[in-house]
């Protein structure tokens, strides 16, 4: 395990969520908009832009901490999981002749 993992996991996990509130936020202000305000519009493309602006941080922060799922996933894939069955060697029979 590294001890980096803990802090990008949180920065991944704030960023998520800050992006899902950005995400609400936008579909309101979208629902919002006039009727007329279609994209293409200016409108819509200038509210559009708005929230691609306050997104990029966020996505720059999986961009650059996001590799840490996978390194997790394959630190875990070669660890030994305490759950795994440990082999354990069959029990030697020992065959007594009858007297």
């Amino acid at each position: 395990m590294q001890s980096r993992w803990v802090y990008q996991l949180g920065v991944l996990r704030d960023a998520l969520d800050r992006l899902d509130e950005l995400h609400e936020r936008w579909l309101q202000t979208r629902d919002a908009l006039p009727a007329t305000a279609k994209p293409g519009t200016a409108g819509f493309d200038d509210a559009l832009a708005e929230h691609h602006a306050e997104s990029w941080s966020y996505l720059d922060d999986w961009a650059t901490h996001g590799k840490a799922l996978r390194e997790i996933n394959s630190a875990a894939r070669k660890a030994r999981s305490p759950l795994a069955l440990i082999p354990v060697p069959a029990p030697v029979r020992r065959i007594t002749a009858r007297k």
